[in-house]
C-alpha cells in the first residue's frame, strides 16, 4: 500500500513540477495573462495557467496507477462498487470543467456560463454514482438517510460550493493551492485511520503531490498563477473524491475538515 501512496505522489509531483514551465509559455502565448490592476496584488503581469500542469499530474498519477492495479488484480474497476464508471465520470466532470475555466482565462466568459459548466459537471459525477446517500452523525452511532431526489440536489450543490469556494479564496501567492494542500493532508489522515479502499488514498495523495510540484511556481513571489482553470479543478476534486463511495463512512469527517481548511483562509 505505502508503496502505491509513493509512486502517486512522486508522478504526480514530478509531471506538475516539470510542466508548469510549459504552461507559464503557453499561457503567454494564448493571452492567459494576469494584468495588474486596481484590485490585483501582483505587480506585473503573470501568466495564469498553471493549474493545467496541476491537472496533468494528477491525472498522469491516477491513469498509470489504476492500470498498474488492474493488471495487478489489486483493484476491481467494474465489480460491485463500479468504480470504473464513477471514475469515468470524475474524469468527464474534469475535462468540462478544465476546457470551459481555460477559455475563461485566456479569452474571459460570463461567470454564468462556469457556474452552467460546474453543475453539468457535477451532474456527470451524481449520474455515473458518485452521491451523498447519508451523513453520520457526530459522537451518536447514527446515520441520516437522503431520498434518492434529495442526495441528488445535495450532491450537486456540495460539488459546486467547494468548487465555488476553492476558486473564490484564489487570490494570493499560493493561496488556493496551499489551502488545498492542508485539506488533502486532513484528507490522507482520515482515510488512512479509517482503513478506506486504496483508490480514495491514491486520489488524494495525488492531488496532493501535484500541488507540490506547482507550489515552488506559486510561493510568494509567484512566476505563474494557477489561474480558474486551476482553483476551479482543486476545488472539485476535494469535493468529489471526499464523497466517494469508497469513502462515505467518514463524510461528516471530512466535510469538517474541508470547511476548516477553507476558514484558515480568513486569517
Amino acid at each position: 500500500m505505502w508503496g502505491d501512496i509513493a509512486i502517486a505522489f512522486l508522478l504526480a509531483f514530478i509531471t506538475a513540477f516539470v510542466l508548469t514551465p510549459y504552461t507559464m509559455r503557453l499561457a503567454r502565448k494564448v493571452g492567459a495573462i494576469d494584468v495588474p490592476n486596481d484590485r490585483r496584488v501582483n505587480k506585473k503581469a503573470m501568466p495564469r495557467l498553471g493549474g493545467l500542469a496541476v491537472i496533468c499530474g494528477f491525472l498522469v498519477s491516477t491513469i498509470y496507477l489504476l492500470i498498474v492495479m488492474n493488471i495487478e488484480n489489486s483493484i476491481d474497476l467494474f465489480g460491485e462498487e463500479q468504480y470504473g464508471i464513477k471514475l469515468l465520470g470524475f474524469l468527464a466532470g474534469i475535462i468540462i470543467l478544465g476546457i470551459t475555466c481555460f477559455i475563461d482565462d485566456s479569452k474571459g466568459i460570463p461567470s454564468w456560463v462556469k457556474l452552467i459548466a460546474q453543475i453539468v459537471s457535477a451532474g456527470i459525477v451524481v449520474a455515473c454514482g458518485i452521491r451523498i446517500e447519508n451523513i453520520n452523525l457526530p459522537f451518536i452511532d447514527n446515520k441520516i438517510w437522503f431520498y434518492d431526489w434529495f442526495s441528488y440536489i445535495l450532491t450537486i450543490g456540495w460539488i459546486v460550493g467547494i468548487t465555488n469556494a476553492i476558486n473564490l479564496i484564489d487570490g494570493l501567492d499560493g493561496l488556493s493551492s496551499g489551502i488545498t494542500l492542508i485539506s488533502c493532508i486532513s484528507l490522507l489522515i482520515i482515510f488512512t485511520l479509517n482503513k478506506s479502499p486504496l483508490i480514495a488514498v491514491l486520489l488524494i495523495t495525488a492531488l496532493g503531490g501535484s500541488i507540490v510540484g506547482f507550489l515552488p511556481f506559486n510561493f510568494s513571489p509567484a512566476k505563474t498563477f494557477i489561474g480558474d482553470v486551476g482553483s476551479n479543478f482543486l476545488g472539485f476534486c476535494l469535493a468529489v473524491i471526499s464523497i466517494l463511495r469508497s469513502c462515505k463512512n467518514i463524510y461528516s469527517y471530512s466535510f469538517n475538515c474541508t470547511n476548516y481548511c477553507i476558514r484558515l483562509s480568513n486569517f
